[in-house]
């Protein structure tokens, strides 16, 4: 990678950013107090602040070269959305001055009716509102100073991911600090859910990109027979990074740390051209943000390498697609992270306590964790044996299942002491044994002092999992609560409840191998659901269990919840007519014209050849000219069949039932169709294919 010493990572980290350090610079020493107190403990906004702190970073942004303001917000379509406006304000002589009022900081109107709000606003019904949100610093991207904010509609109906986030963090915060007053911290004044959200993505040739028609508008290659390699002989994962995606990486690093967002680990993934990024953990709100600028900086920086990012869940087939690993973990504003068990975790009641709330929230909520997680695109890799099932289970390790079961049964755990490995060298240091090992196939795992959630897909907010989390875990927490609060004796109700919780929640806990067919039946026998597709899972999304429990914390309310439900169904829905209507147009413009073409150069050698007398074998061509005739009458008949199905979605009686419409009827024409064209691309010379194979775009860069 290009040369970036300490002293230049120092000077440049989180350069574009208007943190603490900035404000304390520019700001008052008193408004920069009151506006750090409510930045630690959620307190409203003092009216007078608002104006001296826009002065402040009008100029601070001024200075960095920035020409306009946005209030930077996320809508409810997964991605961010921006308007810009400049700083210039005309004056009577000509001339302009610039200018950034408080108000203009605090609150911004957008145009809300073209955004998704399923059902919650008619499209006539266009005001909305954003308003600042302090607790996440404004940074600087190109020419523009952005603003984080939330956003909401005329009459107040939520409208975005940030607002349900910041709630969801709320009420965990509130019940966990109840849960530890109750073991004598009372110096804890605030707990925070803190996420480190690992990004996988694909790079390649941005010519190759610019030719295939279903990667520029749908993500994912519909198209594409087997490579004659893939990654089975497993050299790409942490193999050797290639010139150009190290020059990549290294420029992508530093365009992050000048946001702020402390990119720590870069690697090869298993699948050729297949990377991934892993930043150090930071509180979820900050985190949210900084993951939806991990994914556009990916792709800007790709731009100037001559490369496009891909990070759609799966955009090629036969080889392993791309996820996004969510680490999950609570930490106390006196700096102890919740979940790390100590020395001892089998007699620390704290940590088991924390340990069993998780367990319990995940094993009473799995069909709404599922639900976070499912889209179109990861329906591609949940259960296909490059990612964890679409059965929800938690691995805790050894170490920590024999404590819970010491739990349950009142039985003594038996002590675990530290392993020491011997590598038969005696100059290689010794290496000391984790208590677990690393589950690679659970969709929930505990990795020492965190649960990592590894359903999410590659190119999903991690807003939605994390409302979810944040949420299920402040509900039972709260439940603990008000036993242990009203208990007489805290240890002997503690005790009680920690082996009841363990009792009823340990059909969540799986420690094997999720991948295996063995596990499937397994889990139908324990009772977890097993909702292999979107439109399956989303069935479950209004349940009257969920509808209560995000009203019970106010995170949202019945409304806004369906809301959300019409709004995945119809994204889905979307997502398959696309990628149908994108299948048919390069069927019949691009692949039926080359197949025509190559078949007539074959009949032209065939009969040029019989011509020249009997004597001249013409089994070759002939052989082949009939595969080709039969192999383009299916491909046709599929693109004919296809186009009948995708007609008959129009005639669905509800979001919900058109969704299921497309998945079982849809996608099966599509793999179809897909099947006889890939056959042909396998026949056909490859100068009369109209895009790249797979190949050319993925052993290439």
């Amino acid at each position: 990678m290009p040369d970036v010493t300490h002293e230049n990572i120092a000077d440049i980290f989180g350069s574009k950013v208007f943190n603490s350090g900035v404000m304390r610079k520019r700001l008052p020493k008193h408004i920069y107090a009151s506006l750090l107190k409510t930045i630690k403990e959620d307190l409203p906004l003092e009216k007078n602040v608002a104006e001296v702190v826009a002065n402040a970073m009008k100029d601070w942004a001024l200075e960095l070269g920035a020409t306009h303001f946005t209030h930077w917000f996320q809508p409810m379509t997964g991605i961010t959305a921006e308007k810009h406006d400049a700083f210039i304000n005309p004056t009577e002589d000509g001339k302009v001055i610039m200018e950034f009022s408080g108000k203009e900081l605090v609150k911004g109107e957008p145009d809300a009716s073209s955004f998704p709000s399923g059902g919650l606003r008619a499209t006539f019904e266009a005001r909305g509102y954003t308003a600042w949100d302090p607790t996440s610093y404004a940074f600087i991207k190109g020419s523009t100073l952005c603003i984080p904010t939330v956003f909401c509609s005329y009459s107040g109906e939520i409208l975005d991911k940030k607002t349900p986030l910041l709630r969801s963090m709320k009420v965990l915060d509130t019940h966990a600090v109840r849960i530890l007053k109750l073991f004598g911290k009372d110096d804890v004044k605030k707990v925070t859910t803190t996420i480190g959200a690992e990004q996988e993505y694909f790079l390649i040739e941005r010519d190759m990109f610019k030719e295939r028609k279903d990667l520029i508008l749908t993500g994912r290659t519909l198209f594409g027979a087997k490579p004659p390699k893939g990654q089975e002989m497993e050299t790409h994962y942490f193999g050797r990074i290639r010139g150009r995606v190290a020059a990549y990486m290294a420029d992508l690093d530093k365009e992050l740390w000048r946001l702020g967002i402390a990119s720590k680990t870069s690697h090869n993934e298993v699948a050729p051209s297949q990377h991934e990024m892993a930043p150090i953990f930071t509180n979820t709100n900050t985190a949210t943000d900084h993951n939806q600028l991990v994914m556009e900086f990916m792709q800007r920086v790709a731009y100037r390498h001559d490369l496009a990012c891909l990070l759609h869940e799966k955009p090629f087939d036969f080889v392993n697609g791309s996820g996004k690993h969510n680490n999950f973990s609570m930490s106390t504003n006196t700096g102890e992270n919740l979940l790390e068990p100590g020395d001892d975790p089998v007699n620390n009641k704290q940590f088991l306590l924390f340990l069993c709330a998780c367990v319990e929230a995940v094993n009473k909520y799995s069909e709404l964790l599922r639900i976070t997680v499912a889209s179109a695109g990861n329906d591609h890799r949940l259960g296909a044996n490059e990612a964890p099932p679409a059965i929800v289970s938690i691995f805790l390790g050894e170490q920590l299942t024999a404590a819970l079961k010491s739990i349950e049964t009142g039985k003594p755990v038996k002590e675990a002491k530290d392993l020491v490995l011997e590598m038969g060298v005696s100059t290689l240091p010794k290496l000391i044994m984790d208590a677990t090992d690393r589950n690679r196939t659970s969709p929930f795992a505990f990795t020492g002092n965190k649960f990592e959630f590894r359903m999410l897909g590659s190119n999903q907010s991690i807003a939605g999992p994390n409302i979810t989390l944040n949420t299920i875990v402040a509900d039972v927490l709260g439940n603990y609560a008000d036993v242990l609060e009203k208990a007489d004796d805290f240890d002997t109700a503690l005790d009680a409840l920690l082996q009841k919780s363990v009792t009823e929640n340990k059909r969540i806990v799986f420690n094997g191998n999720n991948y295996s067919e063995e596990w499937v039946e397994e889990a139908a026998r324990r009772g977890l659901p097993n909702l292999r597709t979107t439109p399956e899972a989303l069935a479950e999304y209004t349940s009257d269990k969920n509808v209560k429990l995000f009203a019970r914390h106010n995170i949202y309310t019945p409304a806004e919840l369906d809301s959300r439900y019409e709004i995945h169904l119809d994204e889905y829905s979307k997502t398959i007519n696309i990628e149908a209507l994108t299948m048919l147009n390069i069927a019949k413009r691009e692949i039926s014209p080359a197949v025509v073409t190559y078949t007539k150069e074959v009949c032209d050698t065939l009969l040029a050849k019989k011509s020249c007398g009997d004597f001249i074998d013409v089994s070759a061509e002939s052989t082949l000219a009939e595969r080709l005739s039969q192999l383009s009458g299916k491909f046709i008949r599929s693109i004919d069949e296809l186009e009948k199905i995708l007609a008959g979605a129009q005639d669905t009686a509800s979001a919900q039932a058109e969704a299921t419409y497309y998945c079982d009827q849809v996608i099966p024409a599509m793999e179809e169709l897909r099947k006889f064209a890939d056959e042909l691309e396998s026949l056909v010379g490859k100068k009369y294919w109209p895009y790249p194979n797979y190949e050319d775009i993925l052993f290439y860069i």
